[in-house]
């Protein structure tokens, strides 16, 4: 087993800090993105596998986000990006019901 000191990365700007370490090895990182912002579509009930989509403001782009599927036996099928990169698209379904509970959000940041 080799002894190799922790990486410690270091990336300008704001948005997410992280640090995981062990009892050999501490590693930490910290990114700041430009104009970062995150921009909610809140819940709204929709048929089985209606997308729901949130976009960005203008000149800015999604570099992530996530979506929520609500309901009593609801599973978030999809949450992706949309093809021009804006924005964010969540999809959903119930089993046993016709429409869900869906909320989609999108970590946006400057071009």
């Amino acid at each position: 087993m080799l002894d190799v000191p922790a990486p410690t990365a270091l990336v300008s700007g704001v948005g997410w800090a992280a640090q995981a370490s062990d009892s050999r090895a501490s590693v930490e990182a910290v990114a700041v993105v430009d104009g970062y912002q995150v921009v909610n579509l809140p819940n709204a009930t929709v048929p089985n596998f209606q997308r729901r989509t949130v976009f960005c403001p203008q000149g800015k782009v999604a570099i992530g986000g996530g979506a929520e599927a609500q309901g009593q036996d609801a599973v978030l099928v999809g949450s992706f990006p949309t093809d021009d990169g804006r924005g964010r698209i969540a999809l959903g379904r119930q089993m046993r019901y016709s429409d869900l509970g869906i909320s989609a959000y999108a970590l946006c940041a400057n071009r």
